[in-house]
């Protein structure tokens, strides 16, 4: 038996990933990226986890999830709660972790059915 890689392309996959960019369906995208299940791959505005304001948290809100996950880069790093706050006052969680971990955890959320967005820093 040979086994092949099954992508779903009706769902938005994180497929590889490496320094500077993350790939999303075998399309690259270079830097900070907003990836959600469904629809179009944003750019995010921070170029770093040094510049991460609590303006680039509260631009997800509009998405509406139930988590987002958080690639700080290439390692895991915890933003300063008043960062989060406005997504916590809400009920939605945030996870951090190095962006690699990230990706893999969001391809898993992702394929499960959840309302996830994955914020992801380049590594």
């Amino acid at each position: 038996m040979k086994l092949h890689v099954d992508v779903n392309t009706a769902l938005n996959t994180v497929t590889a990933y490496g320094v500077g960019y993350v790939e999303i369906n075998r399309q690259r995208h270079s830097g900070a990226v907003l990836v959600r299940p469904q629809g179009e791959v944003l750019a995010w505005a921070p170029a770093s986890f040094d510049a991460l304001a609590a303006a680039d948290f509260e631009s997800l809100l509009e998405q509406r999830p139930e988590l987002v996950v958080l690639g700080t880069g290439d390692r895991q790093r915890f933003p300063h709660p008043r960062l989060t706050a406005a997504l916590t006052a809400v009920r939605i969680g945030v996870e951090a972790m190095d962006t690699r971990a990230a990706c893999r955890t969001y391809n898993i959320l992702m394929s499960e059915g959840r309302k996830v967005v994955a914020a992801l820093l380049p590594l």
